[in-house]
């Protein structure tokens, strides 16, 4: 019996599978296997930080999926090993949104069905060299597009991108400094595919060799020869202070006579900033003028201006903003940043007229907050100019670029983790200051409420230690201003645009390739159908046709 090239890899793919294990040929332990192969990943971000696991995390899902028996099911190996994927690295949120957690990840898992498509398309039964270093370059970008997907604030944000588990890693926030986050996924899932093809192909691994001796030279090429931040020499006194953990009735009244607190002691120190975290102050400074001559006698006392956070409804405007103030010895200058990208669920409820739900099934925000329109860089002390986020935009690396692009010396993102204090998430998200910093080289402070709160150098490397989440403390660095832009503040995403231009070759590959299957199948114009019997004229010969 005679088998295509088609039935052979399908064959072939259904004995790998069952190597795998027998019971991988139930749907159910299959999907069982899809989604734990989509949450391993988790492992290498903080808090177990286990970065080098980032290199191999994604091998035992491309190889669930390269041996689906079909497409269809590779597809849905995509699209559960990314349900494990989103709620292993939003686990965090269960306390909050409860079921609606797997409601998202369920949808947002979804982006991955084509990724493990494709996984079966390149790597599926016993690939020729030529598909494997077309893997090499495919998936990366497949995976890289489903990160751009998601990084849309309303569907969650660029949290959890595979490239932040690199952010303590030096070679790698050197790389971040010439592609951004973006071409740290990139290197990560071409690695992955290369170890999975080592590990699976034996006829193949030639080019995934190659593909692993690429990495590493580029890396080393990145290392010797990208530009670093220019350092002069300048240094700003930043000064954090993280409050603690306040409940109970007048939370707000007390959180703030603890911070004031712990702001008087730094008197004497020589600051140039103090940063106060997200949701600092719960009221607006105009409706309360005792509140900002308090703060105004503290700018005076430590000489130095202060970065608040406001999350109020303000007396100018309707509704309500969480809003980076900045006062100084005279009181308010004017100075204002309104958050622009909201946290889904936390800040406001999309589409609350069908979701409006969720607020009674977990912690969803009962009234939305509102936007601001722009970005903003301040100029505090003598001339340091600062760009100030809050919380969840710290996530966005074009939000940094912008700011970095626009001038600011230092990057300040005030945030508040206290409903997640218990959970990984605090210390996620302090790392994320370290990419944001490698990306622009401009240092970055990462103030928080309730820790943990972090500041690093402009190449992205600690500066000091981190506040963690039982301290109740004010700390002072001493933070290195850099100069000169970054290849990524300067040129941006450009690895996902190269991303879009590897699909788009693709697309036009296979277009091609399908028009030539179907005018071959097409009969000619001219030549006679194999059935139809064959024309005589009048002067042929019944009994000898042709003459």
């Amino acid at each position: 019996m005679n088998l295509s090239a088609t039935d052979w890899r399908r064959g072939l793919g259904s004995r790998v599978g069952s190597r795998l294990g027998p019971r991988l040929g139930s749907p159910w332990w299959r999907g069982a296997a899809a989604t734990l192969a989509g949450a391993l990943p988790m492992l290498s971000f903080p808090a177990p930080s286990l970065w080098w696991f980032a290199y191999v995390a994604l091998v035992p899902w491309i190889l669930l999926a390269r041996s689906a028996p079909t497409g269809r099911r590779a597809a849905y190996d995509g699209w559960l090993g990314g349900l494990g994927f989103m709620l292993a690295v939003h686990h965090w949120l269960l306390p909050s949104l409860h079921v609606f957690t797997v409601v998202i990840a369920a949808l947002l898992g979804a982006l991955w069905a084509p990724w493990g498509w494709l996984v079966r398309r390149f790597l599926a039964g016993a690939p020729s060299p030529g598909r494997v270093l077309a893997a090499l370059f495919v998936l990366p970008s497949g995976w890289l597009m489903v990160e751009l997907v998601r990084s849309w604030e309303g569907l969650g944000g660029p949290w959890g991108l595979l490239g932040s588990s690199q952010w303590d890693v030096a070679p790698a926030l050197r790389l971040a400094s010439v592609g951004g986050v973006w071409l740290l996924s990139f290197l990560l899932v071409a690695v992955n595919v290369a170890v999975a093809v080592l590990v699976a192909v034996r006829s193949s691994r030639v080019p995934a060799v190659a593909g692993l001796l690429a990495t590493a030279v580029a890396t080393s090429a990145v290392w010797v020869w990208s530009p670093r931040p220019e350092e002069d020499g300048e240094r700003a006194r930043i000064a954090v202070v993280q409050p603690g953990v306040i409940d109970g009735i007048g939370g707000p009244e007390k959180r703030f006579a603890r911070e004031e607190a712990l702001t008087r002691k730094l008197a004497g120190q020589d600051v140039d900033l103090v940063v106060w975290g997200e949701s600092s102050v719960g009221f607006d400074l105009a409706d309360r003028p005792d509140l900002a001559d308090r703060l105004a006698a503290l700018s005076r006392e430590v000489d130095a201006d202060i970065m608040v956070n406001v999350d109020a409804r303000r007396s100018d405007r309707p509704g309500i903003y969480k809003s980076s103030v900045l006062v100084g010895p005279q009181g308010p200058t004017g100075d204002r940043y309104d958050k622009m990208r909201l946290v889904p669920f936390g800040e406001y409820v999309p589409a609350r007229s069908l979701l409006g739900w969720a607020t009674s099934v977990g912690k969803a925000a009962g009234e939305d907050r509102m936007r601001g329109t722009g970005q903003v860089v301040m100029t505090v002390g003598d001339g340091l100019k600062v760009g100030p986020m809050v919380c969840f935009e710290s996530a966005f690396p074009d939000i940094s670029r912008h700011l970095a692009r626009d001038g600011a010396d230092v990057l300040l993102a005030q945030s508040s983790t206290s409903s997640f204090q218990s959970s990984w998430a605090p210390e996620q998200h302090a790392s994320l200051a370290a990419l944001r910093a490698a990306e622009t080289g401009r240092p970055m402070v990462h103030a928080t409420l309730t820790g943990v709160s972090a500041v690093y150098g402009p190449g992205g490397e600690r500066v000091g230690s981190w506040l963690g989440t039982d301290a109740s403390t004010s700390a002072v660095y001493e933070v290195p201003l850099a100069h000169g832009v970054t290849p990524y503040a300067r040129l941006g995403e450009w690895p996902v645009y190269l991303a879009l231009l590897v699909l788009a070759a693709l697309g036009a590959t296979e277009g091609v390739r399908a028009l030539r299957v179907r005018r071959s199948r097409r009969p000619g114009a001219s030549a006679p159908s194999p059935h139809a019997p064959r024309a005589r004229t009048v002067r042929e010969s019944p009994a000898r046709p042709g003459h």
